[in-house]
């Protein structure tokens, strides 16, 4: 095994691998000095990072191979963005035990955080979601569980304590996945939808559900052993898990109508997908991004009562812009008018909580100043959630901006359905894959409830 600070070979001893983090440590301690235990503590830290499963970013930086702890991988690589938020806690603590620290930080993990904070915008929001799962431990599946994303998707989700993950799969495969990946036998729970005891439960009440919409039992049963989405629903119909995420390998609609041959919505709700756009400090969340295809007036209206509620669960006052090419009636046209029709429909209602507007143009929506030019404006500033006229344009304007500008997009978040579903992309990251798990968890339709 051999180190080296040739980049041509593997474990390339660099530089930026310690001394920046170093560095920022002694410095957020006002440490009067670097010392042997600061540096010893930095190599401690750079060896236990070597030992942890790496994310995407690193495996992209290896063009898709993914390295794991062996004899050519005993030192991260500079690629691995977590290097800013771990290091650095090492070194401060090792400053403050050997008393050359001037300024001892009190609180180490939230110290970890905001480093975190400063490499990805949207860690501040994903922390205080992250802290209430901790809290919550629930138990939710990973219904993909035979894809090498997912099955690493679930061992991060275990080992950030964020709750108890369960993958659907054949035991074989899954176990095998694990395999390659370094993760100790019986470190996951596994669950084979044919062989499950519950078979017969879950057969029962899906042919109940469905036998006057034209299926058999033997349909049910076959949808219950065969397709892992609906056996996932099963279980959360069931009450033997909480939440469930996929989506990986199937596209969104299908994966959606798979949940809905389990799954009601919640009575009075409407189902709609949100993204949440973090940029510059600044959070916006986008509607419907992911169900009505062409929402008419009604559906606009309900798509924004429902954004809202799912905004304040996440504790962000919701001021919602119903955005069209035209803003308030000029230029007046078809699509336009559907819009208008929307805010009519939420001015007829008496028990909206929450400011509305429209219909705006993006820009307008997003001004702090747009009342200087339309004072009778009800928005008491820049809106925060943005209903869109169709789910081409929310889909189009959330790719746009993840794409083209320094954005991060969370979602789309799944909202209205009677138990946290959450449907990922295809092709997810294992980034993506965890956090729609951790909102899964979290439940933002039934926050307030428990």
């Amino acid at each position: 095994i051999i180190a080296t600070g040739r980049s041509d070979y593997p474990n390339q001893v660099n530089n930026v691998l310690g001394f920046p983090y170093i560095f920022r440590g002694a410095l957020d301690v006002r440490a009067r000095g670097i010392n042997e235990e600061m540096k010893v503590a930095a190599a401690r830290a750079i060896a236990e990072l070597a030992r942890e499963d790496v994310p995407d970013e690193v495996a992209a930086a290896y063009h898709g191979a993914r390295p794991s702890f062996g004899r050519e991988y005993i030192i991260p690589t500079p690629f691995d963005p977590r290097l800013i938020s771990f290091i650095p806690p090492f070194v401060a603590q090792a400053a403050m035990d050997t008393g050359v620290a001037r300024k001892p930080i009190d609180d180490m993990e939230a110290y970890r955080h905001s480093l975190a904070r400063r490499a990805d915008p949207s860690a501040s929001f994903i922390q205080g979601v992250q802290a209430r799962c901790k809290e919550l431990q629930r138990r939710i599946v990973f219904a993909e569980g035979e894809e090498p994303a997912v099955v690493r998707a679930a061992f991060s989700f275990k080992n950030q304590g964020l709750g108890h993950p369960i993958l659907i799969g054949r035991e074989a495969q899954v176990e095998r996945a694990m395999e390659q990946m370094g993760i100790q036998p019986g470190t996951l729970e596994i669950l084979n939808a044919r062989l499950s005891d519950n078979n017969p439960v879950y057969t029962d009440m899906l042919y109940a559900r469905l036998q006057r919409d034209g299926y058999l039992k033997r349909d049910a049963q076959r949808l219950v052993n065969q397709d892992r989405n609906v056996f996932g629903c099963c279980m959360l119909k069931n009450g033997d898990a909480d939440g469930m995420v996929t989506g990986v390998t199937r596209n969104y609609d299908v994966a959606l109508n798979d949940s809905l041959l389990v799954l009601d919505p919640i009575p009075g709700q409407a189902i709609i997908g949100m993204s949440m756009v973090i940029n510059r400090g600044r959070t916006v969340f986008i509607a419907d991004t992911s169900v009505t295809e062409l929402p008419q007036g009604e559906d606009l209206a309900n798509i924004a009562i429902e954004a809202a509620r799912g905004v304040r669960s996440l504790g962000f006052s919701p001021r919602v812009a119903f955005l069209s090419y035209s803003t308030f009636g000029n230029p007046m046209g078809e699509r336009g008018e559907k819009v208008r029709d929307a805010v009519a429909i939420l001015d007829g209602m008496k028990d909206i909580d929450f400011e509305y507007e429209g219909d705006m143009s993006a820009d307008v929506a997003l001004n702090t100043s747009h009342k200087l030019l339309y004072p009778f404006s009800r928005l008491t500033g820049p809106a925060n959630v943005l209903v869109m006229p169709a789910i081409h344009a929310a889909s189009i304007s959330t790719k746009l901006l993840e794409s083209m500008s320094r954005a991060t997009v969370i979602g789309p978040m799944l909202l209205g359905l009677e138990k946290p579903v959450q449907i990922a992309s295809l092709g997810a990251t294992v980034g993506d894959i965890v956090n729609l798990a951790t909102i899964a968890a979290f439940d933002v339709d039934h926050v307030h409830g428990g």
